[in-house]
C-alpha cells in the first residue's frame, strides 16, 4: 500500500518541536507500522495566524503549483490514498482533495476542525477552504469527542467518521518506576493558554505547604520571563530545565513523581500521554480534549478553581502508595488504548472502509 501524506499545519520535518509535529510523525509511523509506503507529500504549510488576506493568496497560488507537481507523482508512485493530518481554518489542506480528485483515490482527514462562524471575516477563503476538504473527505479520524461533535453536525452525505485516540510513536511501555522525587510540568513557555496554565500552578502551588515539595518545568518559549515571575515566590522549589529533547525529556519523567498541568485548551496534550507511559499519576482538570488522553480517575471540575486541585495535589504528595496505584494504573491505560498498535489498527480499518487493503 502506497499513501501520500501531507501536513498543512507543520510538516513533521518541521524544525520546531511541538505537539503537532510529534503527531504527524507518530501518524507515518502508524502506516508504515502496519505496512505502508508512506510518501510526505508537500512540506507547503499554508498557517495563517493573523488573517492576513495577501499571505492567503500567496499561499493559495502555490497550492496551485503543489497539487500539479504531486498529482504527477502520486500517479507514477501509484497512490492509493491521500491522507491530510489537521485541516482547519488557519491551517487548511489546500492540496489533498485536488490531488485526491485528479487520481481518483480516497482522501482521508485526521483532525478536522469545523468552524463555519469563520467563513465570514478575515479568514473566509480559508474557511471555505477548510469546509471544502472536510466535504471531501470519505473518511474523518477525530482524536477527542470533542470534535465529534461539529464534525457529525456537519458530517458530508456517506462520509465516515472514526475515533483515533491520541497515541505515541511507540509499541510498548516501559517498566514503571517507582514515582518519586519532583513534580513535573512540561509545556511550552508561551502566551494566552499555555500561560494560563503555568498561572494556574502557581496559584496552586501557593496553597501547599511551605516546604516538602519541589517542581521541575520542561520547556522553553517567548513568556519564559513571565513565567519565571510567577514562580518566584518559591524560589528554588521551582526549577526551570528548559527546552528537552526525547531522551533527556524521558529521564526526567522516570525520576519524577508526578506530572502536574491543568491543561487549560489543550486539544489533547501528549505529554499527558508520555507522563502516563512512564507510570506518573497526572493532576489536571476535567476538561474536554484532556479528559481523552487520561486513565479514568479524579480530576478536579475547573469551576471549582484552586482549593480542589491543591487538596489533590496534596494528597497525591503525602502517600507514595497512592502515587504507585494511580501510576501504573496510568500505564496500563496507555498501553491499551494510547500506542501504535492500537493507532495503526484504527487507521487502516478507516482505509478499508474507503476500499483500501493491505
Amino acid at each position: 500500500m502506497h499513501l501520500g501524506f501531507y501536513a498543512p499545519l507543520k510538516a513533521p520535518d518541521h524544525p520546531t518541536p511541538s505537539g503537532d509535529r510529534a503527531m504527524a510523525r507518530a501518524l507515518i509511523a502508524a502506516l508504515e507500522y502496519g505496512g505502508a509506503t508512506v510518501t510526505l507529500a508537500s512540506t507547503l504549510r499554508s498557517r495563517d495566524g493573523t488573517g492576513d488576506s495577501a499571505l492567503q493568496t500567496r499561499l493559495l497560488d502555490q497550492a496551485q503549483g503543489e497539487i500539479a507537481r504531486f498529482s504527477q507523482l502520486g500517479r507514477a508512485e501509484g497512490w492509493q490514498a491521500w491522507v491530510t493530518y489537521h485541516n482547519y481554518y488557519k491551517a487548511p489542506d489546500l492540496i489533498g482533495p485536488s490531488v485526491a480528485r485528479h487520481l481518483g483515490i480516497p482522501y482521508l482527514l485526521i483532525e478536522a476542525s469545523r468552524a463555519r462562524k469563520r467563513l465570514i471575516g478575515p479568514w473566509a477563503r480559508f474557511a471555505k477552504a477548510t469546509e471544502t476538504a472536510s466535504d471531501a473527505a470519505d473518511v474523518i479520524f477525530y482524536f477527542t469527542h470533542r470534535d465529534a461533535e461539529t464534525l457529525e453536525r456537519d458530517r458530508a452525505g456517506a462520509q465516515q467518521l472514526i475515533h483515533l485516540p491520541p497515541f505515541l510513536m511507540r509499541s510498548s511501555v516501559d517498566a514503571a518506576a517507582a514515582p518519586d522525587g519532583h513534580m513535573l510540568a512540561v509545556g511550552m513557555l508561551r502566551e494566552g493558554d499555555k500561560l494560563a496554565s503555568y498561572k494556574i500552578i502557581a496559584d496552586t502551588l501557593a496553597q501547599l505547604p511551605d516546604t516538602g515539595w519541589s517542581l521541575r518545568i520542561a520547556g522553553d518559549g517567548a513568556a519564559r520571563a513571565r513565567v519565571e515571575a510567577l514562580m518566584a515566590p518559591f524560589g528554588p522549589a521551582v526549577q526551570f530545565l528548559g527546552q528537552l529533547d526525547a531522551d533527556a525529556l524521558a529521564d526526567v519523567y522516570r525520576t519524577s513523581s508526578l506530572l502536574f498541568w491543568p491543561g487549560v485548551n489543550e486539544a489533547f496534550g501528549l505529554a499527558y500521554l508520555e507522563g502516563q507511559a512512564a507510570g506518573l499519576p497526572v493532576v489536571a482538570q476535567d476538561r474536554p480534549g484532556v479528559r481523552d488522553v487520561l486513565a479514568p480517575g479524579d480530576y478536579p471540575d475547573p469551576a471549582g478553581g484552586i482549593p480542589p486541585l491543591a487538596a489533590r495535589l496534596q494528597k497525591l504528595l503525602s502517600d507514595s502508595e497512592l502515587r504507585h496505584r494511580l501510576g501504573r494504573k496510568a500505564q496500563d491505560h496507555v498501553a491499551a488504548h494510547h500506542l501504535l498498535p492500537a493507532a495503526s489498527a484504527t487507521l487502516f480499518s478507516g482505509l478499508a472502509k474507503c476500499g483500501v487493503y493491505r
